[in-house]
């Protein structure tokens, strides 16, 4: 006889958890969005000025990568080591979503993009992403050193000129790996720069931008609340370091050896207020920290490929922060 599994709990067309300690992320939402959550498949063959493709790292992750046309075998390019968003429970690397937005940045920025799958929660509660996208770092350094093979990366990257770059709860990860980097000693790879995109930043308070600012199909305080209980140690508070990197209960600032920061937001971002604060933290902290912020348009904006198509205000700022990561990777 089969057992009935009951339902525990649900993030709004996105995940449902079950007694037996599974979990269903079959997207249950409408379904005229349903694409932007299915995976892309990779093509080592060039399209739109990219080809793509997957590999499994020598630690056992797997990786997407992304690299531009027009490679002279002596052309080096930057590498962007990116981790994904979805509160540290949802998404890919493969989804669509990041396809369309991560092979635009590869060309138009000129850098070879390292999309590293990363553990979720609940199954994998934090830190276990954080260690993953550590551990993707430790693999490029192992490239770098031909310990591990990868043809894209030995030929057209620039180990020198690593990026982190991640989307939301992807922009958390881009600060703890950013700060276990300045505590080890890479001798092969150097972090030029960190690049969180509309970081999930938080309190275990409600902020006013929380409050004011309208929920959005990326980002709803519910999808917040649900997200964060399934994913943090159990017995925390949103004030953990790792969603609260500003607050007493994380490490001071000041302390942490960090490359130079490009801090992105959106202005309509219900998290607005608590990743001013962590900017300004990161100011008085003495940090080489830029901020940018795209106007009028809500948390992770660029990814929602209906809305920069449709809206020309999106597609306009999805533009200019893209522009704005290309100039910053030039600069560092």
């Amino acid at each position: 006889m089969v057992q009935q599994k009951n339902l525990v709990d649900e993030v709004s067309g996105w995940l449902r958890l079950y007694d037996d300690g599974s979990v269903d992320r079959t997207w249950t939402g409408p379904p005229e969005v349903k694409f932007m959550a299915e995976p892309v498949p990779p093509h080592h063959e060039f399209i739109d000025g990219v080809a793509v493709r997957d590999t499994v790292t020598n630690n056992n992750l797997r990786a997407r990568l992304y690299l531009p046309e027009k490679v002279s075998n002596e052309e080096k390019l930057p590498i962007l080591l990116h981790f994904h968003g979805g509160g540290f429970c949802i998404s890919e690397p493969d989804w669509f979503m990041y396809y369309q937005f991560y092979s635009r940045l590869a060309r138009l920025a000129r850098v070879i993009v390292v999309s590293s799958f990363l553990r979720r929660a609940p199954e994998h509660r934090l830190p276990a992403a954080i260690d993953d996208g550590f551990s993707a770092l430790l693999w490029l350094q192992s490239v770098a050193g031909r310990e591990a093979e990868e043809a894209w990366l030995e030929k057209h990257g620039d180990f020198g000129r690593v990026f982190l770059i991640g989307d939301s709860s992807g922009a958390n990860t881009v600060h703890e790996v950013a700060a276990r980097a300045g505590k080890t000693q890479l001798k092969l790879v150097n972090v030029a720069g960190g690049i969180p995109i509309h970081p999930g930043f938080m309190r275990s308070t409600r902020s006013r931008s929380e409050l004011e600012k309208p929920q959005s199909p990326f980002l709803t305080l519910d999808m917040v609340d649900k997200f964060m209980s399934l994913a943090l140690p159990l017995g925390s508070t949103k004030d953990h370091p790792i969603t609260c990197p500003m607050g007493d209960g994380a490490p001071p600032l000041g302390g942490l050896k960090l490359a130079p920061f490009l801090v992105c937001l959106a202005e309509m971002d219900l998290m607005f207020d608590t990743q001013m604060e962590y900017y300004e933290a990161m100011r008085k902290a003495k940090k080489d920290v830029e901020l940018f912020v795209n106007k009028g348009v809500s948390h992770s904006f660029y990814l929602n490929k209906i809305g920069v198509d449709m809206d020309p205000t999106s597609g306009a700022q999805r533009d200019a922060l893209i522009a704005r990561i290309k100039q910053f990777i030039e600069h560092h």
